[in-house]
């Protein structure tokens, strides 16, 4: 009995060491910072700062796709977390610090789909979920705040990523507020990418499937000086189906029936499509198609990566 007690006992401390030094360099190096609605933001977010921070500092954003809804905040904070874990590498790669946030996908009111930054987020009453760009901003200028304290000098404008509903948010996070984006990569952002224009054909486009009534949704106009100076890369496989304009949490029916009518009835159909609406804005952007990839993150990361650092070595 003791022999077995033993082995056991070894077993859980080869267990716990294995943790600790595979989870160690993250977890010792990323902050936690809880919701401070006085602040401007209702949700928790996570700040980690690699040892080789450039100067001046850099944030990498990576907004938040737990893949579930959950009106409880503590499966969006562990899931945030572990996505700073993953996108670590991405960040001592780059030499910048890397900010989560960690938005609840509510499942009462499932049809806000705030993990992609859906125009339910600009209507909705609940204050913990309205403006998530907003709130994000103040997390943003939070953890420069922050990070000045240290002696750090930090770039107020901050690299974006994301991929699927993330991409989605991010897409539509640069068309909101350029001044703020040094360089946005949005992966298979959901079958549509907000066309930055007001409409086609004399069709108004309003949100997210353009920019028609941004200033009436927002209280402010689309800064399109801002939005042709920044640098944009988007980019999907070519056997990607991931469409999130059939389903009802990210868009309505009028709206979906819309982009499907216009543009097409799946997201490669609608690709030249959306680079020719990018095109007619003037946007500083690169729409690459991967032959051969499907919905996978992991595979096409790198593409993020590479754009990201034609920037990070000017």
């Amino acid at each position: 009995m003791k022999t077995a007690f033993k082995t056991l006992a070894g077993f859980v401390v080869v267990i716990i060491a294995a943790a600790a030094i595979f989870f160690g360099p993250y977890a010792l190096r990323v902050d936690r910072h809880p919701a401070d609605p006085a602040a401007g933001y209702h949700a928790n977010f996570f700040l980690y700062v690699p040892s080789n921070v450039q100067s001046p500092l850099t944030l990498l954003v990576q907004p938040n796709n737990s893949g579930t809804n959950s009106d409880d905040p503590s499966v969006h904070i562990r899931d945030a977390w572990m996505m700073g874990f993953e996108r670590k590498r991405i960040a001592d790669e780059l030499g910048v610090a890397l900010l989560v946030p960690a938005f609840v996908r509510p499942g009462e009111d499932w049809h806000i789909y705030t993990h992609a930054l859906d125009r339910d987020v600009f209507t909705t009453g609940r204050v913990d979920l309205r403006r998530l760009d907003l709130q994000l901003i103040a997390m943003i200028d939070h953890a420069r705040a922050v990070l000045a304290t240290e002696g750090r000098l930090v770039n107020e404008k901050v690299l974006l990523q994301g991929f699927s509903a993330s991409g989605m948010f991010a897409n539509r996070f640069a068309a909101l507020h350029p001044d703020r984006v040094l360089a946005v990569a949005a992966g298979s952002p959901g079958g549509w990418p907000i066309a930055p224009v007001a409409e086609v054909g004399g069709e108004p486009l309003p949100y997210p499937a353009g920019i028609a009534d941004l200033e009436a949704l927002t209280g402010a106009p689309f800064d399109s000086i801002a939005y042709r100076a920044l640098p944009q890369l988007i980019y999907m496989g070519d056997l990607d189906d991931n469409d999130s304009v059939d389903f009802r949490d990210g868009w309505d029916e009028t709206a979906a029936a819309q982009v499907d009518r216009l543009f097409g009835p799946d997201p490669l159909a609608r690709w030249k499509e959306a680079e020719t609406q990018y095109g007619r804005a003037g946007a500083n952007v690169r729409f690459v198609l991967i032959p051969g990839a499907g919905h996978d993150r992991k595979a096409l990361q790198h593409l993020a990566v590479v754009f990201f650092k034609e920037f990070m070595t000017r």
